[in-house]
């Protein structure tokens, strides 16, 4: 309590006129992000005009994170806020009222079309894994270029051909996609939790099931689930059962192994939760969803 305590004092006298609409040209916005995604959605964006703290690093589930004191102070004292939103951060709600920021909280996912859940609590906000559809990511880093102009006026023209510039990376990427996908025939797939249904119906592919069936990596897994799926598996003639980066492949690799198809796991593991560390496949968006496009392509043909 007295860390927070702490905390809460330096977020209250850093000047409320930071990072304000008047801000002169050449401002640095301190920037705090709550994902993997939008940290590299706010670095392409805010480029040069932006130094950015990046809560979670790669292959860390953002379901269930605990923030450290350093994040309590950065949030505090950030001009801008950047979160995934639908619920993907529920440990964010807590840190916001201990930390007290006085930044804007920019919700990403305003304006995206969401998923609804089963029902059950782990779905209730519907599904948080939006930015695996490029076009809802076009909406995500729209959200966060208006809130680093309003935060920042006089580099407007700035966060603005960064926009158009990613944005049209961005097209590139869901017509690339959308064509490697076509040349399969058989388009069922399984994963190791429910992350990828923007993408399976942006796309048309066919949901077999998860291995954790939840858009929540916490959710319990019964031994009639894993039953059911691998009844499924083998019903629907599905080719591979793909694990992700940020997940153990343990029960993934069992479940393939019963219902007698390969996994695809390690290096070739998709990226669900989380973008990739540095060097990898899938240490940016762009990079990873082209991973996740040749993986789901070079297994299921």
């Amino acid at each position: 309590m007295a860390l927070l305590t702490v905390v809460g004092a330096c977020g209250s006298d850093k000047s409320k006129a930071a990072g304000s609409a008047n801000s002169p040209a050449g401002t640095v916005l301190d920037v705090v992000t709550t994902t993997t995604q939008t940290t590299d959605f706010v670095r392409n964006i805010g480029g040069d005009k932006v130094k950015v703290y990046a809560v979670l690093t790669a292959n860390v589930d953002p379901h269930d994170y605990e923030p450290t004191p350093a994040d309590l102070q950065a949030i505090a004292t950030a001009d801008v806020l950047v979160k995934n939103g639908v619920g993907l951060e529920q440990w964010f709600e807590r840190t916001i009222k201990s930390a007290d920021p006085h930044g804007e909280i920019v919700d990403a996912s305003i304006g995206v079309t969401i998923r609804q859940g089963n029902g059950t609590d782990e779905e209730a906000n519907g599904d948080p894994h939006i930015w695996h559809n490029p076009q809802n990511a076009k909406i995500m880093v729209t959200n966060i270029a208006k809130a680093l102009e309003r935060a920042d006026t006089a580099d407007t023209p700035t966060f603005e051909a960064n926009l158009a510039a990613y944005a049209a990376k961005l097209d590139a990427l869901d017509n690339d996609v959308r064509a490697q996908l076509a040349t399969l025939t058989n388009k069922k797939i399984v994963t190791n939790h429910d992350a990828f249904g923007y993408y399976i119906d942006h796309y048309g592919l066919q949901y077999v099931g998860s291995v954790i069936p939840s858009f929540d990596t916490q959710a319990e897994l019964s031994p009639a689930d894993v039953e059911s799926l691998v009844n499924k598996i083998k019903a629907e003639g599905v080719k591979a059962v793909f694990s992700e980066s940020s997940l153990p492949p343990k029960t993934a690799q069992a479940i393939a192994t019963e219902a007698g198809v390969k996994v695809v796991a390690g290096d070739d593991a998709l990226y669900g939760d989380t973008l990739g560390p540095d060097g990898s496949d899938g240490d940016t968006y762009l990079k990873m969803e082209e991973h996740n496009t040749r993986e789901i392509v070079s297994n299921l043909t």
